[in-house]
């Protein structure tokens, strides 16, 4: 495929309120081009996720979303036989007296994600969401999917995509993955937005909120990082922090006050908390800088 343009994809993105770096925006544009797995770490609440709704938007495909988790294994993320049906038709063909029908037909197989991607007409844009938290089996079951975007059903064949699916992995880093599955795919670090394009994402995601307001808001939410939280909070937090002080703010509560009084936004544990509370001034500034 030929490269997209870059303009035109950031556009595509902006219009839909995400505002991707120029190292996604790279990242995507290769994936796209090269058909090639899209791996995306960083900390929680960055827009890895997002980014997958976003695409499968803007180019008009579907998007199949697989949340990973501790031993999730084949028959959940490719196909089953729906076996209730089976038998029902099995008997019915008895009372009825007529032949035992194909009970391996199209019509008794239950699609799961990986298969319901391949056999998408449009596309689809696959999401294998946090695969940090699948174990190692399933890794390397998926070597197989990536390589060739086909599976094999016994009882049919193999099925290969007509239209490849545009596959993107996230990743927390809660454990390390293997080389081999990094080896298949394209590779991007999303980091903290500087406070300027972040203040773009807040506004554009929380409309009406002051541009004073999300100026404070920024101003916290960095500083708070740079103290070193048990849970630094991600852009997910700001967004839904802008929302809680907005709230706060249209029933008269200051600006500062607000953000303090909905602090169970953006910091999810008590030492966090008490962290945020010590350091209040820096936190919450008469006049930020």
């Amino acid at each position: 495929m030929m490269l997209p343009d870059r303009d035109t994809l950031s556009r595509q993105l902006e219009h839909r309120r995400y505002f991707a770096d120029e190292g996604l925006l790279t990242a995507v544009r290769l994936a796209i081009a090269l058909g090639r797995p899209l791996l995306l770490e960083g900390e929680p609440g960055v827009g890895k996720t997002q980014i997958s709704h976003v695409l499968a938007d803007a180019l008009g495909r579907d998007l199949i979303r697989l949340q990973c988790y501790e031993g999730i294994d084949a028959s959940q993320v490719l196909y089953e036989w729906d076996y209730p049906k089976q038998l029902l038709s099995l008997r019915a063909a008895e009372v009825q007296g007529v032949p035992v029908p194909n009970l391996y037909a199209g019509e008794f197989l239950l699609e799961r994600p990986l298969l319901r991607s391949l056999r998408s007409r449009a596309g689809a844009v696959l999401l294998l969401d946090e695969i940090d938290r699948a174990d190692s089996e399933f890794e390397a079951f998926l070597l197989e999917f990536l390589d060739g975007f086909q599976i094999t059903i016994p009882e049919i064949g193999t099925i290969a995509a007509a239209v490849p699916p545009l596959v993107v992995l996230t990743s927390n880093r809660t454990r390390e993955l293997h080389d081999a599955l990094k080896r298949r795919c394209l590779y991007h670090w999303i980091p903290f937005p500087g406070p300027e394009r972040e203040r773009t994402i807040v506004e554009a995601q929380a409309p009406g909120l002051s541009a004073r307001s999300a100026a404070r808001l920024v101003h916290s939410v960095n500083v708070i990082r740079s103290l070193g939280p048990l849970k630094r909070p991600g852009i997910a937090e700001a967004i839904a922090w802008a929302h809680g002080s907005q709230a706060l703010e249209s029933e008269g509560a200051d600006t500062v006050d607000a953000l303090k009084a909905s602090l169970g936004l953006v910091l999810k544990n008590e030492e966090d908390v008490a962290l945020v509370l010590a350091h209040a001034g820096e936190v919450f500034p008469d006049d930020p800088a």
